[in-house]
């Protein structure tokens, strides 16, 4: 990565804007791909980074931890056998344990789960498995035998990597499980301490992940609908609740063949226990907009948007069809008031010029297939010289016709008998009534609402931020790696799941601050960058002291810098070695 800065002249000043940006090779071309936009790296921008950074992370570390009393030695050293040694991945660590620390689940989860006799503090494990869910998503199995000893987490937390083992980690998980309710409490006040996250209106969605293995023992397995196009493996359903800047609040695992709307009372009621019901706008897709769900939250005196299924927009067609009461709420995207007549509610009727043109095309192109191969089959018929067996074609049709949905009302099929050879022949109309209705609802789509003092656009806005639900489920998937799953005991899956969870939880404050530091929203490519910043142990042979062994930090490149400073990070340039790691002939300093 390198930094690159372009110069433009506004109200007669001229600008530098700095970026970061580094190379991509795509197939056999190089390109440059910018990375973050630093804007002009002045000192406003700097001043506003370092105030979030402290009231995130704290003021830089200067305890014993950094300080090997080094500073001020001075001894001859045997230039020939100086050597660097225990080379490790610093830089995400570091990052990933000052995130940890900044929302505070290092002090709650130390005072959930007190020392007892044991040699290692939960808290300390606890840390690594979400460090590494955040930096290195892989099994315990893993961290344990491979990624902690290639990282500086050792050093940072004074936890020797003979301690770390499979079964420590293992027994961390069933311990942090138990207090899930009071974590995603505590991460609720904390995300309104640091960011003033509004929490009033709860964005909701479910998503699935699913199992290796058969999951014999595990009640909540079972096959269901898959969004992970794995029908061929059990699952369970997590459903997710975010806030409006989509922060995690908290999240429930159902049965993996439980229907979306069956998952709305509990999530409410759950949340509501954990986060106080004052106020709360619940936003949900369609999915959940079963009428007993409806008729249950306006029982209940709870506000909703939620989406409406589509074939509910044939009941406001004289709406979508009339010109009158539309306004433009962004470019492409009109909305409309309406009530629903059955119940009251303010219906939001919308329609997307971007949504028209991928549905004129999706009709277009299923159309196209099923009049190709009607055509095909008609003309197999005729040329036929002996009788064709109906119920073959019959089905050959209904294989067609299921394969490209989106347009099979629009013809009518039937085999009408003839004097052929074949016995009968393949007559075909076109519906035009669907023509019709695809010319008037394409691009459109209704959401319900018993809001009746919000604005259309507010009412359309709030709709469209459940993308941030969306966005946090392929972020787990994706880049923490929650599916698949491989653990098998039903209590072992929901403290995967819970890890997976909280390590969002860093990688959402993590963007957060990036966002307001001005680095845009990759936490990944932060954190990759970061981790090319090592430690490494220097041992300098000397003529008087026997070997002196310092545990340096290496210097940041202009890019890493430039990061750091606007992320208001300062790096540690030398940490304190444990005295049991230093042979005898070797000093700290």
């Amino acid at each position: 990565m390198y930094l690159r800065h372009t110069i433009r002249k506004k109200d007669g000043k001229v600008h530098r804007y700095w970026c970061l940006v580094r190379s991509v090779r795509v197939g056999k071309r190089v390109i440059q791909q910018t990375v973050a936009h630093l804007g002009e790296l002045d000192e406003h921008g700097r001043i506003e980074a370092r105030a979030l950074a402290r009231h995130l992370v704290g003021a830089p570390e200067q305890a014993q931890l950094f300080d090997d009393g080094s500073r001020d030695v001075a001894v001859p050293v045997r230039l020939k056998g100086i050597r660097i040694e225990r080379s490790r991945q610093f830089g995400d660590v570091y990052l990933a344990l000052a995130l940890w620390r900044g929302v505070g689940l290092s002090q709650l989860v130390a005072e959930l789960l007190p020392a007892g006799k044991e040699r290692v503090a939960w808290e300390k494990i606890a840390a690594v498995l979400v460090a590494a869910r955040l930096c290195a998503p892989s099994s315990e199995l893993h961290i344990a035998e491979d990624w902690y000893r290639r990282t500086a987490l050792s050093d940072l937390l004074q936890l020797d990597d003979a301690l770390l083992n499979k079964d420590r980690l293992y027994r961390a998980l069933d311990r942090l499980l138990e207090h899930k309710a009071a974590i995603e409490g505590h991460l609720s006040r904390r995300a309104g301490e640091l960011f003033a996250v509004d929490n009033e209106v709860l964005l909701y969605d479910v998503t699935s992940t699913y199992f290796e293995g058969e999951a014999e023992a595990n009640a909540l397995a079972q096959r269901g609908y898959s969004r992970d196009h794995r029908s061929d493996c059990k699952q369970v359903l997590i459903a997710l609740v975010v806030t409006f800047d989509g922060f995690p609040l908290g999240y429930e695992v159902f049965a993996g063949n439980i229907h979306d709307s069956k998952t709305v009372q509990t999530i409410v009621t759950t949340m509501e226990a954990r986060h106080g019901a004052l106020g709360r706008v619940w936003i949900a897709d369609r999915g959940m907009a079963g009428r007993e769900n409806l008729a249950w939250l306006r029982a209940t005196g709870r506000r909703y948007i939620i989406g409406a299924p589509r074939s509910e927009l044939k009941k406001f067609a004289g709406e979508l069809a009339a010109a009158a009461g539309w306004r433009e709420v962004r470019e492409g995207i009109e909305v409309k008031l309406a009530r629903c007549p059955e119940s009251g509610e303010t219906a939001i009727l919308c329609r997307s010029a971007d949504r028209r043109s991928k549905e004129q095309a999706m009709h277009d192109k299923f159309s196209r297939r099923i009049e190709t191969a009607l055509e095909r089959l008609a003309a197999r018929i005729a040329r036929s010289k002996k009788p064709v067996h109906r119920e073959q074609v019959n089905r050959q049709i209904g294989r067609l016709l299921q394969q490209n949905q989106r347009a099979a009302r629009r013809f009518k099929v039937r085999l009408a008998d003839h004097d052929g050879p074949a016995g009968f022949r393949l007559e075909v109309e076109v519906n035009a009534s669907f023509d019709d209705w695809a010319a008037l609802s394409e691009g459109a789509y209704l959401l319900r609402s018993n809001i009746t003092d919000w604005s259309d656009e507010e009412l359309w806005k709030a709709y469209i931020q459940l993308t941030q639900a969306e966005a946090a489920f392929r972020i787990q998937k994706d880049q923490l790696k929650v599916r698949p799953i491989w653990h098998q005991r039903a209590d072992r899956v929901q403290a995967h799941i819970l890890v997976c969870f909280l390590a969002f939880v860093l990688w959402k404050t993590l963007e957060m601050w990036q966002s307001r530091a001005g680095l845009g929203n990759a936490p990944r490519t932060v954190l990759e960058e970061l981790a090319r910043i090592q430690s490494h142990d220097v041992v300098l042979p000397t003529a008087t002291h026997g070997q002196i062994r310092l545990r340096c930090v290496t210097q940041p490149d202009a890019a890493q810098a430039a990061l750091l400073d606007r992320l208001g990070i300062v790096l540690p340039k030398r940490m304190r070695l444990v005295e049991a790691e230093l042979p005898a002939t070797t000093l700290s300093a």
